[in-house]
């Protein structure tokens, strides 16, 4: 939390890896100025020395720039400060410099990496715990051959393997499991299990993209029970989520959850209506009783109404009286944000034609006024207009916001999306799907399809698309949901067939199962 909060005042954060910036993007603010602490400007990878040197260089910097002397300079590290990293050197140089400095402990590599692998360090029979860093010429491997150690190795998988064949030499028994990690803690992590004697072959063999830990010891053996995170329904899945960064918030937390990572292309653009005058004439009427009912659509029209009440001064007093519908859940979660709790639900599908079925017919004893509102999109369709008249309601559907398309993604995400690099797809309406098709193309006959309702199904299969996930209800986390039990079923269905689990975006060009989680 003190980490959070120090991200958050920031006004220059140095980080190990430039590419670490996507990771705390969401803690800082806009104007944060990120410094690359990993590399020089010739390419080469900083000693503890230099990048000790940057950082007094960055605090000067930051405090020069700032009228009162005092800016604030978070050094971030990966994993503990205090373990495997330059924290003698680097705030040595802030001591020697006069700058003041905190400390906050992070979590290491050599415990969140196992946590993340489901091997535990110790258990009621091995207490001792020896971290080595692989390579170095004085350990005495000796001391770490008793059973009742595990013994954790950090390096690359050149010196990891040499190291290995030294503990082996050294008299740890050849049936010793080993845990293998790459990647660690991130939606990539890959853990290969497998004997001391088996580990120079391994090694040999795979190839492995930068630090690899190896955890030996009998702890290994209770990975087949406590591997957690790459047994996540999406594990490592890319998803393309064609929503607006505000509106894909609740989805792409939920794929989080399941481990899958999010690509986030806004298909549509939401503007306001060319002339405002039908929308300020709406929202009068509202406020001196025009209306007896205001039913909300999207979360757009909660927003323009919202925008248009607080140009005006208004508040949601101004709804005292009235009686509010909401199409589905994640509308009504932005009506209860602005404090407001909807009195009419749908109670099966959350559509227009749901909302039908649940409201009343007007009856002109109950009803003191026979009027409804409608704030929508310039494209919404005429299905509830239509229904609700048909019912004795006079409707006032008024245009709230306009819907347009957006411009192009990037070429690479373009080719990323026709290629097939994308393991799914999530389509929240028929017009994601038919901007998403304009703007960048087709998703490749590999990326799975998962659909939020019928009406976006019979969309994505109009332009060419199998559907292969439909949500069980219309909200973000069902189609999340029905997405995560399509890959659970994808991968009972390699178990059984005795392959190897693989993403959709690894099996291009091969024959594909067809598996529906509806």
């Amino acid at each position: 939390m003190r980490a959070a909060q120090l991200l958050a005042e920031a006004d220059v954060v140095v980080l190990d890896q430039l590419c670490r910036e996507q990771f705390v993007a969401s803690l800082v603010s806009d104007g944060v100025e990120f410094v690359d602490g990993g590399y020089g400007e010739a390419g080469t990878e900083l000693t503890n020395a230099s990048r000790a040197k940057l950082l007094v260089k960055a605090a000067k910097a930051a405090t020069e720039g700032h009228d009162d002397g005092r800016a604030l300079v978070v050094r971030l590290m990966d994993g503990d400060p205090a373990t495997f990293h330059g924290l003698a050197e680097e705030a040595g140089a802030c001591a020697k410099a006069g700058i003041e400095f905190e400390i906050v402990p992070g979590v290491s590599a050599v415990s969140a990496v196992p946590a993340y692998a489901g091997v535990p360090l110790t258990d009621s029979k091995a207490r001792n715990i020896h971290v080595v860093t692989a390579g170095d010429p004085k350990v005495d491997w000796a001391r770490s051959i008793d059973a009742c150690t595990t013994v954790v190795v950090l390096g690359q998988a050149d010196l990891l393997r040499d190291s290995l064949v030294e503990l082996r030499a050294a008299g740890r028994r050849g049936n010793t499991p080993v845990a293998l990690t790459q990647n660690g803690t991130t939606i990539t992590q890959e853990t290969t299990t497998l004997t001391l004697d088996e580990v120079p072959a391994a090694l040999r063999r795979a190839e492995f993209d930068g630090p690899v830990m190896a955890i030996v010891g009998s702890t290994v053996g209770h990975r087949t029970a406590l591997s957690w995170w790459e047994n996540k329904p999406l594990f490592g899945w890319k998803v393309l989520v064609p929503r607006t960064k505000e509106q894909s918030g609740s989805m792409t937390r939920r794929l989080t959850e399941y481990g899958a990572s999010s690509a986030i292309v806004p298909t549509i653009s939401v503007e306001p209506p060319r002339t405002p005058a039908q929308m300020e004439k709406a929202v009068k009427g509202l406020v001196t009783g025009r209306y007896e009912w205001v039913g909300f659509t999207s979360v757009n029209a909660v927003r323009a109404v919202r925008e248009k009440f607080a140009e005006f001064g208004l508040d949601v007093r101004a709804f005292a009286g009235l009686k509010i519908a909401a199409v589905g859940g994640v509308t009504a979660d932005a009506l209860r944000e602005w404090g407001i709790e909807p009195d009419l639900m749908p109670s099966g599908e959350q559509s227009a034609k749901g909302l039908l079925e649940v409201w009343p017919d007007y009856d002109e004893q109950l009803d003191p006024i026979n009027r409804v509102f409608l704030p929508r999109a310039d494209i919404a369709t005429e299905t509830l207009v239509a229904g609700l008249e048909e019912m004795g309601w006079e409707v006032d559907d008024v245009t709230a916001y306009r819907t347009v398309r957006a411009a192009p993604p990037a070429p690479e995400v373009r080719e990323a999306i026709k290629s097939g690099k994308f393991d799914a797809v999530c389509f929240t309406s028929s017009s994601t799907v038919r901007n998403l098709v304009g703007i960048a193309g087709k998703p490749h006959a590999s990326t799975v399809v998962a659909c939020i309702g019928p009406a976006t199904a019979k969309t994505a299969e109009e332009h060419g698309l199998r559907v292969d996930v439909l949500a069980t209800e219309a909200s973000a986390a069902a189609l999340v949901d029905a997405l995560a039990a399509h890959g659970q079923c994808l991968a009972a269905a390699a178990a059984e067939a005795g392959e190897k689990v693989r993403r959709p975006s690894e099996r291009r060009g091969a024959a594909r199962r067809k598996v529906k989680a509806r």
